[in-house]
């Protein structure tokens, strides 16, 4: 299993961060949120999971040990795929989703893409024992660039919703946003997406 890969950030899109560890560009599949904390030509550290398919072997990247430990026990839990389980990660940081299971909190787990009320009690019932308790205050998201917009358009897209779904949430948004950059900070591509997914589970 490959544990981690380090290296230069070769290049960006939506989902996927290359990283040159010894001469060889490593596709790796990401959430939003820790692509935000990437940048081109600068060195990263990503924990891994590498899935092995019939047809194809694929490589998980995550921010840290603990996101790929959840990664990993949330796909013990039947129906639980590692698209899934991204999007879970996507939406809900490690602790929170802790403490989503350990409150049984339905809302949080359908506010992710795929998961309606069934499957929620379903995995509610499923992985309550598993996750462990919540440690404490969830990470603050890395910060994104300038083109929040971009990204955000981008992760929801990946995420499954139309493109003028997106363009809707992304509007949604905007005004956090710009607070933010009023206030001379960077928007947070990790919270503006969890905010989005918000709005576009009311629309439903």
């Amino acid at each position: 299993m490959i544990a981690f890969v380090s290296g230069p950030v070769a290049a960006l899109a939506p989902d996927t961060a290359v990283v040159e560890v010894g001469g060889i560009g490593m596709a790796v599949q990401c959430t939003p949120g820790t692509l935000a904390g990437l940048r081109v030509g600068q060195q990263a550290r990503l924990a891994t999971s590498l899935v092995v398919r019939e047809d194809s072997l694929t490589l998980y990247g995550f921010a840290d040990d603990d996101e790929r430990q959840t990664f990993e026990l949330l796909q013990t839990a039947s129906g639980v795929g590692p698209r899934l389980a991204q999007a879970m990660l996507a939406v809900h940081s490690p602790d929170a989703l802790r403490q989503a299971f350990a409150s049984g909190d339905e809302k949080a787990l359908t506010a992710v893409p795929g998961i309606g009320k069934k499957g929620a009690q379903k995995l509610l019932l499923e992985l309550k024992d598993r996750l462990g308790k919540p440690v404490g205050p969830a990470a603050a998201p890395a910060p994104a660039a300038a083109g929040w917009r971009d990204q955000l358009q981008a992760a929801l897209v990946g995420l499954g919703y139309a493109a003028r779904e997106a363009d809707e949430a992304v509007e949604a948004v905007a005004p956090r946003a710009e607070a933010v950059l009023a206030d001379g900070g960077q928007p947070q591509v990790g919270q503006l997406l969890r905010a989005a997914l918000q709005t576009l589970n009311r629309a439903r």
